[in-house]
């Protein structure tokens, strides 16, 4: 049901996202929602929110054993293969949650802004693993995150992927010059 949330989070966002849509997504007996997620709805879009946040960190931390090019290349790869495989429907389920504001309940910005600072920080230490100073890595990787979730907007929007090859592009080429820089010093 967790993954099934999030897979449907990024296509609709959170508020479209109901427990109907994932109890049919998922196949699992409406029973099981109140037994696993007794804080109802709003757990289980806590839970895959946070869920969809390790996911992508997970990945993160794997590309990163070949480098940060590689984890950058990577983390654009998996996303482009999405956006092509749903008609340019699926994005980012974090995004969706970030720009979801709600004024009843819980506001999920905070798992939102957790999971971004997960990725931030996994980015920040790669870099200065190699080579880039702390300042610039923090800064590098904020510029690797928001390039990247701004670019995959905008091929939603757009319904083509060559924002976020664009945005590819652009970011391999600063990323791959601070590595140099780095490697010089």
């Amino acid at each position: 049901m967790i993954l099934s949330t999030a897979l449907l989070i990024r296509e609709r966002g959170a508020r479209a996202t109901s427990i109907d849509d994932v109890l049919i997504h998922s196949g699992a007996p409406r029973g099981s929602v109140y037994h696993h997620f007794p804080g109802g709805r709003e757990q289980l879009l806590r839970e895959a929110t946070d869920y969809a946040g390790a996911y992508v960190a997970g990945k993160l931390e794997q590309a990163f054993e070949d480098g940060p090019l590689a984890a950058v290349d990577r983390l654009f790869d998996e996303y482009a293969a999405s956006l092509e495989a749903t008609g340019h429907r699926a994005g980012c389920p974090i995004v969706a949650v970030a720009v979801e504001a709600t004024e009843d309940g819980h506001d999920l910005r905070d798992e939102a802004a957790r999971a971004f600072d997960r990725w931030r920080s996994i980015f920040r230490s790669a870099l200065q693993d190699a080579g880039v100073g702390e300042g610039r890595a923090d800064g590098l990787a904020l510029l690797v995150i928001s390039s990247f979730e701004g670019a995959l907007i905008l091929s939603r929007a757009y319904g083509d992927s060559s924002p976020l090859e664009s945005a590819r592009a652009e970011v391999l080429d600063r990323v791959g010059s601070e590595l140099a820089k780095g490697a010089s010093t």
